[in-house]
C-alpha cells in the first residue's frame, strides 16, 4: 500500500509542477506581448518562479521515498 501511496504522491506532484511551469510561462509571455519593454523584468521574475514551482515535486518525491523506505 505505500508503494501505491508513494507513486499517486509522485506522479501527482510531476502533473502539478508541470501545470504550475506552464501557468508562470504562459503569463510570461502574455506579458511581453502586452508590454515589450518589460520583458527582462518579467524574464527574471519568471526565472525566480519557475524554480519555486519545481520545488514542490521534488519535495514530494522526497516524501514518497520516506513513504517508501519507513
Amino acid at each position: 500500500m505505500s508503494l501505491l501511496g508513494a507513486a499517486i504522491a509522485a506522479g501527482l506532484a510531476a502533473v502539478g509542477g508541470s501545470i504550475a511551469v506552464a501557468i508562470i510561462v504562459k503569463a510570461t509571455l502574455e506579458g511581453v506581448t502586452r508590454q515589450p519593454e518589460l520583458r527582462g523584468t518579467l524574464q527574471t521574475l519568471m526565472f525566480i518562479g519557475v524554480p519555486l514551482a519545481e520545488a514542490v515535486p521534488i519535495i514530494a518525491i522526497v516524501i514518497s521515498f520516506l513513504l517508501l523506505f519507513s
